[in-house]
This record gives structure tokens, sequence and C-alpha cells, in this order.
């Protein structure tokens, strides 16, 4: 039997070189998709889906565009899967390790064809990241003791973070929301319990924070428009049963007037349900799901405030701020939990009524309301402080911190350089090629902002030599420059 019927029919095989070179070519061609979005002069992309509505997205946070993509290659997913889990775990970032990644990969193709064993290249790597993170650590910051300088790093990170987005020309006021938002958190890394609306009109610049809980929702007509020292029943029931809706199912009666009774006895089930309810002692009841006319009224007569139809993410969190868990049967009063605030009252953002409950029982709870030109703006908007967040809240727990503008590429591809020197054998061309792969990042930045990275990036690594140096890439001057002062 002949070896090459060991597949079926339609299996291909690819093996050794070729096998490799698609894994290359693949993984780099990711990175160099993302690579113009890098930095503070990054390109944005927009993005067509091929779906229903062909929606338009513009973004240039990596982890969306990748997870937009639809890859075949297996080195390529790879590559995507790194971002996705840098955006879980940090939240920004996502772009970076995706290019260092393609870089590692571009100098392990071109190690591989001078003939050195993917071996010999991976334990190269694996000592030069050992070498190149021990460097970072003992050039680390930590400002957690002062409480003063603390925030000054936190503001610093929130407009870094944000100085490569689309908020970066009101970076400074977005950088306040996102550090007094997080400060809020009192160390904690739940995101949850920050909320995000965002409302078409205005300009970014009025975007603010809010203390409290607001729900995209109106009040319904004929109810109290403002509750003091509010009890809250949050519940996922159906409101709906005051008229006869019996689908598949016939009735038969022998007169209109047993319709009638029909619809009365619905209605009086109805009235003992909200009894049932109003008998918590509450004064606003919130429902996932439709609320009918008749027990509407009900509510509205028992001065309850009643909001129905309630988004489930919007029912989640506010069972979470206010402290109530989200109830479906009301039998047992006791075994309720119900939230509690301080004021629930109506305010107007825009064209829009919405919900305010301040006074929350979650102290760290805000809800951070955006506004914008258009809702593609918004979008991007919300993205890009959801990465702000992200990073301050981990900042919090981990409060060392580093210079930016390439400056920390540069002092490891520094530490690299060096140990490339002092290993003998095929090895220092891996570790070398680390610490060129590393230098891509700088390099990169500058070519995005249209500057002449040959010649920056010489000038940094001359900085670099001497001692102490904080040097970095200011793209905005184009030079380099001092990264403590900027």
């Amino acid at each position: 039997m002949a070896i090459d019927k060991l597949f079926k029919d339609d299996a291909t095989e690819e093996k050794g070189e070729r096998a490799r070179m698609a894994s290359f070519i693949g993984a780099m061609a990711i990175a160099d998709l993302v690579k113009t979005t890098l930095g503070p002069k990054g390109m944005d992309k927009i993005l067509q889906s091929t779906g229903r509505g062909h929606s338009v997205t513009v973004t240039n946070d990596g982890a969306t565009i990748l997870k937009s993509l639809h890859i075949d290659n297996p080195a390529a997913k790879v590559l995507v899967d790194i971002s996705k889990v840098q955006d879980d775990e940090v939240g920004d970032g996502t772009t970076s390790v995706v290019v260092l990644a393609g870089e590692l990969l571009r100098e392990a193709e071109k190690l591989v064809a001078a003939k050195i064993h993917p071996m010999t290249i991976i334990s190269g790597y694996r000592m030069a990241a050992e070498c190149a993170r021990n460097a970072l650590s003992q050039k680390v910051m930590d400002n957690k003791e002062d409480a003063e300088k603390f925030k000054s790093d936190l503001m610093k990170i929130a407009m870094t973070t944000l100085s490569s987005k689309i908020l970066s020309q009101d970076k400074e006021h977005f950088a306040k929301l996102a550090v007094d938002a997080v400060m809020r958190l009192k160390g904690s890394t739940n995101l949850e319990s920050i909320q995000i609306i965002k409302k078409a009109g205005g300009s970014l610049k009025d975007s603010f924070l809010d203390e409290g809980f607001i729900l995209d929702k109106k009040i319904g007509i004929g109810q109290p428009k403002r509750i003091e020292n509010a009890k809250i029943l949050v519940a996922n029931t159906a409101m709906d049963t005051d008229k006869v809706k019996i689908y598949g199912a016939r009735v038969r009666v022998d007169s209109m007037s047993r319709v009638a009774q029909i619809e009365g006895a619905e209605k009086e089930k109805m009235r003992e349900k909200v009894q049932k309810i109003i008998g918590h002692g509450i004064n606003c009841f919130v429902n996932r799901q439709l609320i009918y006319n008749f027990p509407e009224e009900l509510f509205a007569d028992a001065g309850v405030l009643a909001i129905e139809h309630a988004d489930f993410d919007g029912i989640e969190r506010l069972a979470l701020v206010t402290g109530g868990e989200i109830a479906s049967t009301f039998d047992n009063p006791e075994s309720v939990k119900l939230g509690h605030c301080k004021l629930i009252e109506e305010i107007m953002i825009g064209e829009d009524k919405l919900i305010h409950f301040s006074g929350v029982e979650m102290g760290q709870a805000c809800t951070i309301v955006l506004r914008g030109a258009s809702f593609h703006v918004l979008d991007e908007a919300e993205r890009s402080l959801h990465d702000a967040l992200c990073v301050l809240s981990q900042t919090v727990i981990d409060s060392r911190v580093l210079l930016g503008g390439g400056w920390p590429e540069m002092v490891m591809a520094k530490e690299v350089d060096e140990l490339a020197r002092k290993t003998p054998g095929k090895k220092s061309h891996a570790i070398e090629a680390f610490s060129r792969a590393l230098i891509s990042i700088p390099t990169t930045i500058a070519d995005n902002a249209g500057l002449d990275s040959a010649e920056l990036i010489a000038q940094l690594r001359a900085e670099h030599h001497k001692e102490e140096s904080h040097a970095g890439i200011d793209v905005i001057s184009g030079s380099v420059s001092n990264g403590i002062e900027k």
C-alpha cells in the first residue's frame, strides 16, 4: 500500500519548510495589519461587516480589529487570541502584543533561513525574555505610599492610554473622569459598578461622571416623578396578563358575558399579584418585562413608581448597586432582598429623559455619560474609556509604573544586547534578534507619526547608553525627549 493513501482524498499535508513558511507569513500579515494603529499617531481602521446591514465600525483598538477578522491561518489565529487575552486581562496594549509577537516571528524566520534550529531560537528567546523582565523590574517606580503622586501617576497613565485613541483631543477631561471613577472602586477591579451610557448629541467635552446609577428609561404616566428614601424591588416577572391571551387553545363560551367574566378573573389575579408586590413595603418597582396599563394604574394609585422593560444589563447592575436581588416570586416578602437608595428622580440628558438613582448602597457605583456627534464616535469613545478604566483598575492593584514613549523597549533591548554578547554559541543570535524585535515598537511608533525612524532610534539608542537615561520618543515634537518631564 502506497504511503500517499494514508489520508483521505481531499486532505492536504504540508511538511517542514512549507508549513513553517505558512505560519510565519500568516502571523506577520496580521502584525502588519494592526501595526499602523500603534501609538499616538496611529491610524484608525474602517471595518465593514459582511453580515446583514453591513454595519461599519471605526476603531484603532487592536483587539476589536482582530476580533472582526475571519482568519484561516492557524498561526494568525494564535495572534488574535493573544490580543483577546490581553484585552480581557489588562484592557490595553492589544496592538503592542501583536506587533511584538509578529516581529519576533519575523526575526525567527531569518534565523531559520540561516539554518539555526527552532529549539535553539526558542531557548535564546526565553533567556532574553527573562533578562528583559528583570531589566524592567529594576527600573520601576512605585508611588503607592504618596497619595498625591499616585493620583498624578494614574492621571498620566490614563492620558497615555487615551492619547492613542479617539479621545486624545480631550484626554485630560476623560483621564480625570476615568481616575475619579476608578478611585471610587477603592481597589476593587469590578468594573460592573461603573456604568457607561452613550447619548448622541453635544460634543465629547460634554461627557460627565455622575455618582449613583442612571437607568435609560422614562417614568410612566401618572406616577411620582421623584421619590426620596426609595425601597426598590427589582423583578423579572410577567405583568401583562390582564387581558385574555390564549395561543393555540380554544375557549368555548355561550355568551359574551362569560368572556367578560374570564377577563374579570384575569384582572383579579393581576390585582392580587400587584397587592403582593406592594405588600413588600416598596415605593419603586423595576421590572424586566412589560407592565400593562391595568397594573401600572394600580401601582400609580398606590404611589409606587413602576419602571417596565428595563434592559437585562441595566437590571443586573441596578440590583448590584442598590444592594437588592432580582425576584420573580412574591409570596414570601421576608426572603426578598430589597434595594435602597436616597433619591430617585427624572433627569434630562440632551433630548432624552432618564431615571437617576442617587445615594445608592454601593458607594463606589457611578455612571459615565458619554456625549458625541455620531454613534461611531460614541462606540469608539466607549472602547477607549473602557481601556483606560481597565488599565487604571489594574494599576491600583499593582502600582508599579514605568515611563512610556518607547523607553521600556530601549531599556530592555540594551540589557538583552549585553546578554547576547556574553552568551556563547548560536543562542546569542536569537537573543540579539529578540532585542531587534523589541526596538521595532518605538520604530513603528515613529513611522506612524511620519518621522524618520532610523534617525530617531539611533539617537535614542545613544541616549540610553548614558547612565540612568529617561529618553523616549516624543511624536508631537518629532524628537527624542526626556520621558519624566512629559
